[in-house]
């Protein structure tokens, strides 16, 4: 295996933040910003972000193929690329755009890299908070240069706190869902930015996210950050998520115990 240029990769994410991201923060024109689907925005610093990131990335593995959000809403067949034998890049180039659009934090940029399909490495930046996750598959993720260590304090179920994102859950699902809320600290609305989600779990302020809708590139980046960091991301009905696979329905947690007692109290039925 080519070696991974990790430093290279977190570089480029805080240069692009720092040309195309952050200059237009709060400073977007109604021009900038255009519904690609309904419900869905995309602005002039997605596109341009996602078309410098992507060009760096295939100049750091000569031959990987890119696959980029907004890429993809113009050519949905990019996904099949994401199962493909050689090195893959997945890039979500401003992960929260409607709360970037709104002029609200929190935003992140995030890659993943897969090899013949499978997870290897992945980075998400928050360029506001100045938060910067990195991981490579077999080594502990890195949050700001420091290693998250697995096996670190964990709270009784009654304490746990995490994210139930609903907007997208069938209607059973939902109410299943508030129903259980209680056998837990804190059951949180979340933040409209799955990168945050993620980089709070390695921080310890969360333990748990729940999402149904699971686009490849909300998603990748953060499940491998959170495995490397000792915890564990699964489809409800306990199989291993995978970037390729077209499914819903994810709950990842800090370790083993507290996801099988989450699924226990939001998921009883599952």
């Amino acid at each position: 295996m080519a070696e991974l240029p990790l430093d290279e990769v977190s570089a480029l994410l805080r240069e692009v933040a720092g040309s195309a991201v952050l200059p237009l923060f709060r400073r977007l024109d109604a021009a900038d910003i255009e519904e690609k689907a309904p419900g869905e925005l995309v602005t002039v610093a997605d596109r341009e972000a996602e078309r410098l990131i992507g060009a760096r990335l295939r100049e750091l593995l000569p031959g990987s193929a890119v696959v980029g959000e907004e890429a993809v809403a113009q050519r949905p067949e990019l996904l099949r690329d994401l199962s493909g034998e050689g090195y893959v890049w997945l890039v979500d180039p401003v992960d929260g755009t409607a709360n970037f659009a709104a002029g609200r934090r929190p935003f992140a940029l995030m890659v993943a890299l897969l090899r013949a399909g499978e997870l290897i490495a992945s980075w998400i930046l928050d360029p506001l908070a100045e938060d910067l996750a990195v991981a490579r598959l077999g080594t502990p993720t890195l949050l700001n240069g420091v290693p998250v260590r697995p096996g670190g304090h964990r709270p009784p179920l009654e304490e746990v706190r995490g994210v139930a994102a609903t907007r997208f859950l069938p209607a059973r699902l939902r109410a299943e869902v508030a129903a259980g809320g209680h056998r837990l600290g804190e059951l949180l609305d979340g933040q409209h930015c799955a990168g945050r989600e993620y980089l709070d779990m390695l921080t310890g302020a969360q333990q748990f996210v729940l999402f149904w809708r699971i686009l490849p590139w909300d998603h990748a980046p953060g499940v491998l950050l959170v495995r490397c960091a000792g915890g564990v991301a699964r489809h409800f009905d306990g199989s291993e998520y995978h970037p390729a696979e077209d499914r819903r329905g994810l709950l990842v947690a800090a370790d083993e115990e507290t996801w099988h007692g989450v699924r226990a109290a939001l998921l009883p039925d599952q």
